[in-house]
């Protein structure tokens, strides 16, 4: 458990952040203004990194940390398969380490044969060169992170409108103390387990509220462990794989503490500290001088 006032900046700085998973996209994306000099160390990275609209031809490479770092070699997931969609295309962000597109493939195609849904829908993985994005999101910035939908794919081949405008959603009550039960089922609760007992899978984050209910049916069950509580992720679940093996430029997160995560530690998402956490001062963008070194040429190189 990271110490309390971390957990609260992070808050302050989820609450503050905008275009959430649930929010939506458009059919009209409008082009960003070319920056006067993208070199510049003390630019904002997000600014960089969110003109950069391919990938870098290059061996796949997470580079640094889920919340800071860059991703080289990246690869899209296809925008329609047998058992996904991919959602918000207009934000550009289903781009990933090939290790997590083939998870997303595999854990899908599972999802489906043992009978949960149809299919998932999947919103934000990374950007083409990964790094800090413009809205949203504190990580997926090394193609490691991704973002699955708690509503199941409809059973047709979704048009770019629905894409851009469908809403999620949510699958917790308004005062953020348990799920909505009129939409929460052992369906998603399924969803969740066929991607937690997956062995590249690092952490899963969901709403609070989701976390409790999975504890009052699947309390000591090993996939658990894998499933945290962490603020917001009430209309999709946080999808976190580990660093390929040999991407030695991948800088792993830490263990999380064992067991189900379902003792008193998981009373403290309840008290008015955390569903209500005092608003924080916004930290000032992560620059480009702040990123590992390698991720200026990732995202300068044509």
């Amino acid at each position: 458990m990271r110490p309390l006032g971390l957990f609260l900046a992070l808050a302050a700085a989820h609450f503050a952040a905008p275009a959430l998973a649930q929010d939506a996209g458009t059919l009209n994306p409008k082009p960003l203004a070319p920056l006067a000099d993208p070199s510049d160390p003390r630019l904002p990275a997000k600014q960089v990194f969110g003109r950069a609209l391919t990938p870098v031809e290059a061996k796949a490479r997470s580079i640094g940390y889920y919340w800071r770092g860059c991703l080289a070699g990246a690869k899209a997931l296809p925008v329609d398969g047998e058992s996904w969609q991919v959602v918000r295309l207009s934000r550009n962000r289903m781009w990933g380490n090939p290790a997590m597109i083939a998870f997303l493939e595999r854990f899908s195609r599972k999802a489906k044969a043992e009978g949960i849904w149809n299919g998932i829908l999947v919103g934000d993985i990374s950007q083409p060169r990964g790094g800090p994005m413009l809205t949203g999101h504190a990580s997926h910035q090394v193609g490691l992170d991704a973002d699955v939908w708690l509503t199941p794919m409809p059973g047709h081949t979704m048009s770019r409108a629905e894409r851009e405008e469908m809403p999620a959603v949510d699958m917790v009550a308004e005062d953020g103390r348990s799920v909505d039960r009129s939409h929460w089922s052992e369906a998603q609760a399924g969803v969740i387990r066929a991607a937690a007992e997956e062995p590249e899978v690092d952490r899963i984050f969901v709403n609070a509220a989701i976390k409790k209910a999975l504890c009052e049916t699947h309390r000591g069950e090993p996939w658990m462990t894998r499933v945290h509580a962490y603020w917001g992720h009430n209309y999709h679940f946080h999808i976190r794989i580990k660093c390929p093996a040999g991407d030695t430029a991948c800088d792993p997160q830490e263990p999380a503490p064992p067991g189900d995560h379902c003792d008193k530690s998981l009373d403290w998402w309840f008290t008015d500290e955390a569903l209500h956490p005092a608003p924080g001062k916004p930290k000032p963008p992560i620059s480009m001088a702040q990123l590992p070194p390698e991720c200026r040429s990732v995202v300068l190189e044509k």
